[in-house]
C-alpha cells in the first residue's frame, strides 16, 4: 500500500476541515478585534501544534466561538493593545502545559454540566450580541457586553438595509442549507462565498474587512506593564481554563463517535504549545472546535495527520490567496457567527427546564447571567460553588434519610435475632444508632442531633460498619456526642469502625473519650456491653 492510499482518509479530512475552518477563522478574528489575520493565524497555528503534541488523534483545533468571546474582552481591557493580548495568549498557552503537566486533565472534566451548559449558553448569547453592530453595518461600540447593548437602539433607528439584507442573506445560507449540500460544502462556505460575490456585484458600499497582509508573520514581542498585569493574569488563566473545558468536550464527542479514548492530560500540553505558538506569531487564541473535528472524522480521517494538513491547507491560502479575503463584508461574517452563537447556546438543556431540578436551574441560569454580564471566571466560579454547595445538600438530606433507630418496642426490623432480643429487653434504655456512607460536614450536624434526640435512654450504640471515610466536622460532631453522653451519665459504644474511620477518629481525638469496652468490633457485642451497663453490670469507663 502507497503513502497516499495509506493516508488518503488523513488527506481528505485536513483538507475537509480546513474548507470550514477558513470562513469561521475569518469570521472570529474579526469578532474577536484583533483582525481577520489573526484569526486565520490562530487557526494555523493552534491547529497544526495541538494535532501534533495534543492527545486527541482526530481534533481539530482553531478559534472557537468562547475564545473569541475572551480575546474580545481582553482586547476592550486592554484598550486594543495587539501586542499585550497576544502576551495573554502566550501565557494560557503556558497554564495550559502546565494543568497538563500536573495532570489536571481529569478535574476539568469533573466540572457540573449546569455551569457548562449556563457558561456556553452565556457565550452563545455574547457572541451575538456583538454582531449586531456589523449586522446592521455599523462599527462595534466599544465596552463591555452592557456598553454595546445601550448603544443598540440608535443602531437599530438607523440601520444600513444592503449590509443587514446581506446578513440575513448569510444567516439564511447557514441556516437552510440542505443535509446533503451541506455534507459536500460547509454552509459557512456557501455563505461567504455567495455573500462576497453578491456584496461585489450588487452591493458594493457594505463595509468590508479590507487589506489583509500576506506573508509570514512578524514574531510579537510579550508586553505587560505592572499595572495591567492583574488583567494579563486574570485572562490568561480564564483563557487557559476555558481553552481547556472547549478542548476536552470535543475530545469527549471525538471519542464517542470514534470509539477510541483521548488522553486529556497531553491533548492539555497540545493546546498550550499551539496557543503559545499562536500568541507569540500575532494569532488569536484557540482550542478543540466540534464542528471542524467532526468533519474531520466523517471525511476519513484517522491520525493526527490530518489535523497537521488542515493547518498546512489554510498556511497555503494565507500566503497565496490572503488578499481575496479583503473583499468579504463584514456582514457575511456577522451573518455566519449569528448561526455560530445561536449553535453555542445548549437548547437541549433550556428544552428540559420544566422537568429539571430547581437546585440545577438556578446554577445554570446563575452562570449564564454571570456569564453575560459580570465576567467568565467569576461565572465559573460562582457556578461551581453553587453546584458544590447544592449537591453538598442533596448528599446531606440523603445520609440523614439512611440514619436508622433502633429502640426496641418493634423497631428491630433487620437485625438478628440475638441484637432483635437485646433490644426488646431493654425495653428503650439501649438505642441503636445506625448510618450508611461517608460521613462528612454536609451531614454532622443532623446527625448529631438525631443522635442525641433518643430521652430516657441509658446507653446509645452507634454503628459504623457501613461508613467507609469521616471527615473532621463529623468527628467532632461525634466527640460531642460523646462528651453529652457522659455528662448524662449515659454510655456510647462505637462498633464496625473501619481502620480508615478509626485514624480520621484518632487523629481528631474522639477515641481518647472511650474505654476499651466503648469501641466493639461487631454490633452484638456493642449490644452486649450495652445491656451490661444498663443493668450495673461492667459500665463502660470513660478516660479524660
Amino acid at each position: 500500500m502507497n503513502a497516499f492510499a495509506r493516508h488518503r482518509g488523513d488527506l481528505f479530512g485536513g483538507l475537509t476541515a480546513a474548507i470550514v475552518a477558513l470562513p469561521l477563522a475569518l469570521a472570529f478574528g474579526v469578532a474577536s478585534g484583533a483582525g481577520a489575520l489573526a484569526g486565520l493565524w490562530g487557526a494555523i497555528l493552534t491547529g497544526f501544534f495541538a494535532a501534533v503534541f495534543g492527545g486527541t488523534r482526530h481534533q481539530v483545533s482553531g478559534p472557537t466561538g468562547p475564545m473569541t468571546v475572551v480575546m474580545a474582552l481582553i482586547l476592550t481591557e486592554l484598550g486594543g493593545n495587539l501586542a499585550m493580548a497576544f502576551t495573554v495568549v502566550m501565557l494560557a498557552g503556558a497554564f495550559q502545559i502546565l494543568f497538563g503537566l500536573l495532570r489536571f486533565g481529569h478535574y476539568i472534566k469533573l466540572v457540573p454540566q449546569p455551569v457548562v451548559s449556563g457558561f456556553m449558553t452565556g457565550i452563545g448569547v455574547i457572541i451575538i450580541i456583538l454582531q449586531f453592530a456589523h449586522a446592521l453595518g455599523h462599527q462595534p461600540p466599544p465596552g463591555e457586553v452592557v456598553e454595546k447593548l445601550a448603544a443598540l437602539p440608535p443602531m437599530l433607528a438607523a440601520p444600513l438595509y444592503p449590509a443587514l439584507a446581506l446578513c440575513g442573506l448569510c444567516l439564511a445560507i447557514m441556516a437552510f442549507t440542505p443535509a446533503r449540500v451541506a455534507a459536500v460544502l460547509p454552509p459557512p462556505l456557501i455563505a461567504i462565498v455567495a455573500g462576497t460575490v453578491v456584496a461585489m456585484l450588487f452591493l458594493p458600499g457594505v463595509p468590508k474587512i479590507g487589506e489583509i497582509p500576506t506573508g509570514l508573520p512578524q514574531i510579537v514581542v510579550p508586553e505587560m506593564t505592572l499595572a495591567d498585569l492583574h488583567i494579563i493574569l486574570r485572562y490568561a488563566l480564564i483563557l487557559a481554563f476555558l481553552g481547556a473545558i472547549d478542548s476536552l468536550l470535543t475530545s469527549l464527542i471525538a471519542d464517542s463517535v470514534t470509539r477510541t479514548r483521548h488522553d486529556s492530560n497531553r491533548e492539555l500540553v497540545g493546546q498550550g504549545i499551539g496557543n503559545m505558538a499562536a500568541g507569540l506569531l500575532g494569532g488569536i487564541a484557540g482550542a478543540g472546535a466540534t464542528m471542524r473535528t467532526l468533519v474531520n472524522i466523517r471525511a476519513g480521517a484517522t491520525s493526527r495527520l490530518a489535523g497537521a494538513i488542515h493547518a498546512l491547507v489554510l498556511l497555503a491560502v494565507v500566503l497565496g490567496f490572503g488578499g481575496v479575503a479583503s473583499h468579504v463584508p463584514f456582514a457575511v461574517l456577522a451573518g455566519i457567527l449569528l448561526k455560530v452563537g445561536y449553535d453555542i447556546i445548549d437548547w437541549q438543556c433550556l428544552r428540559r427546564l420544566r422537568h429539571s431540578p430547581r437546585g440545577d436551574l438556578a446554577v445554570m441560569f446563575t452562570t449564564l447571567g454571570a456569564t453575560v454580564f459580570i465576567d467568565l471566571m467569576t461565572a465559573v466560579a460562582v457556578g461551581v460553588v453553587m453546584a458544590a454547595l447544592i449537591f453538598v445538600a442533596r448528599t446531606a438530606e440523603v445520609q440523614t434519610d439512611s440514619a436508622r433507630v433502633f429502640r426496641g418496642s418493634g423497631e428491630t426490623a433487620g437485625l438478628a435475632p440475638e441484637e432483635a432480643s437485646i433490644l426488646e429487653a431493654a425495653g428503650g434504655r439501649i438505642v441503636l444508632f445506625h448510618v450508611e456512607g461517608p460521613l462528612s460536614f454536609a451531614s454532622a450536624r443532623d446527625l448529631s442531633r438525631l443522635m442525641q434526640s433518643s430521652e430516657s435512654r441509658d446507653a446509645l450504640v452507634i454503628d459504623l460498619s457501613d461508613v467507609p471515610f469521616i471527615d473532621s466536622s463529623a468527628s467532632m460532631a461525634l466527640e460531642e456526642v460523646i462528651v453529652d453522653a457522659r455528662d448524662g451519665n449515659d454510655a456510647v459504644i462505637l462498633c464496625g469502625v473501619r481502620e480508615l474511620v478509626r485514624a480520621a477518629m484518632e487523629r481528631a481525638g474522639v477515641l481518647r473519650l472511650l474505654g476499651p469496652r466503648q469501641l466493639a468490633a461487631t454490633r452484638l457485642q456493642a449490644l452486649q456491653a450495652a445491656r451490661d451497663f444498663v443493668k450495673g453490670n461492667g459500665r463502660p469507663a470513660a478516660q479524660d
